[in-house]
């Protein structure tokens, strides 16, 4: 029984346990009917770090506005690049917000995007507060930091998300950050949100800077407030701030010429591309896990809330579940690897993504062999052996010998569990 149909089955064992508690059936129902919800997401950050603008942009639309209070909830439909998502735009994270607040965020989200302005200045008590739970202390999976203002990071300059990434891989890789979320991600936001939800008016005002010489154009570029001076190019710094109009006419120029080509190119160039992979990866592929994570949490709550004897053997399931749950050192695995935290070689690194399932979740994704039956058995028992030896390779350090055995274990699974 895989880890999703384990957390569904405990949580209707305690419904039968706490069958004379409302306050406990109602909570243990919510968590059920959540297992078949989209994903929950919530943008987390403090005060004008830009949650709102990310939300808009990973939306596609303009759904989120700058100083809201309380948590607003924005359904996001699938699309060809985008699994269903329910996005939670937060009450700012600071000293005067409501007590309890950030256990209600981390209760309501199964995962979490953390937004920092930058790394040197970042307050990491929120993601550590994240973490502060017995389950979510053995499966920190559920979140990712965004450098949210990566613009500022490169001063602003076109290529600024080069300097930015830089930041964001270094941090990824060092201090106490990279043990509270799986990856760091740069992102210009409102670049980003701008590509997203480009109209037709804002197309042609840029295409039209664009067009101007760059004798006359170059000056305004130089500060906000030059370049404001004018109402539609105000409106314009709003929409984009500065870098993304820079980034937006040096495409235009170089031959995005068309309202739908320079969306989609203001979208990758921003970081947005990158970030919508982390999504992908760690959260929406891996939405049944988080899920299960979260019901587990729940859980837990009501088991410590309400104990009784009657429910001695749950607590108990409940720890060997969470004891044997190899798809959290699945999720955490695809973080340390395809972050270069654990560093494989290169053949190595993509074969223990693919086994891992960061490539797809099916028995014939994770081989890379388009067979069944007891041929596919006996390529999972092949590479079961291979991944054994590395695990006992000298050669190795002890992170890459500890990766090793978390990959053997996914492919004794394929051997002897059923096709998710």
């Amino acid at each position: 029984m895989n880890l999703p149909d384990r957390a569904w089955t405990l949580l209707n064992q305690a419904l039968d346990v706490y069958a004379d508690s409302p306050r406990a059936i109602n909570w243990l129902r919510r968590h059920l009917a959540r297992f078949t919800d989209p994903l929950r997401l919530a943008v987390v950050g403090a005060h004008a770090s830009g949650k709102s603008t990310l939300v808009n942009a990973i939306a596609g639309e303009c759904v989120a506005t700058e100083g809201g209070q309380g948590m607003a909830w924005y359904q996001v439909p699938p699309v060809r690049s985008q699994s269903p998502l329910t996005l939670i735009d937060t009450p700012a994270i600071g000293p005067d917000m409501e007590p309890g607040a950030v256990e209600s965020i981390c209760m309501e989200a199964d995962a979490v995007l953390y937004l920092m302005g930058h790394p040197h200045n970042a307050d990491l008590a929120f993601l550590r507060a994240v973490q502060d739970h017995p389950v979510a202390r053995v499966a920190a999976v559920n979140s990712v930091a965004v450098l949210s203002r990566a613009d500022e990071l490169g001063g602003g300059r076109v290529d600024a998300l080069i300097s930015a990434r830089q930041v964001a891989r270094k941090y990824r890789k060092e201090g106490e950050l990279s043990g509270l979320c799986q990856d760091v991600i740069a992102v210009a936001g409102l670049a980003a949100s701008g590509g997203r939800t480009l109209t037709d008016d804002e197309f042609e005002l840029l295409a039209g800077l664009a067009a101007a010489p760059k004798e006359e154009l170059d000056p305004l570029l130089l500060s906000a407030d030059r370049f404001a001076a004018d109402p539609e190019r105000e409106r314009l710094l709003v929409r984009f701030g500065l870098f993304g109009i820079r980034l937006a006419v040096t495409l235009i120029r170089r031959g995005a010429d068309t309202r739908a080509a320079l969306s989609t190119q203001l979208a990758q160039r921003s970081g947005l591309g990158d970030l919508r992979d982390a999504i992908s990866l760690y959260f929406t592929d891996r939405a049944p896990v988080l899920k299960a994570r979260s019901a587990l949490i729940g859980l837990d709550v009501v088991l410590r809330m309400e104990p009784r004897p009657s429910a001695a053997p749950l607590v108990a399931e409940l720890e060997r579940t969470l004891a044997g749950a190899h798809e959290f050192h699945e999720l955490r695995l695809l973080a340390t690897v395809s972050t270069g935290r654990v560093r494989l070689p290169e053949e190595l690194r993509e074969e223990a993504i693919r086994l891992a399932g960061g490539y797809g979740l099916q028995p014939q994704e994770r081989l890379g062999a388009q067979v069944q039956g007891p041929p596919l058995r006996q390529a999972a028992a092949a590479a079961l052996r291979v991944w054994r030896a590395y695990s006992e390779n000298p050669v190795f350090g002890a992170a890459e010998r500890h990766a090793a055995r978390t990959v053997a274990r996914s492919c004794e699974a394929l051997i002897t569990e059923p096709a998710p």
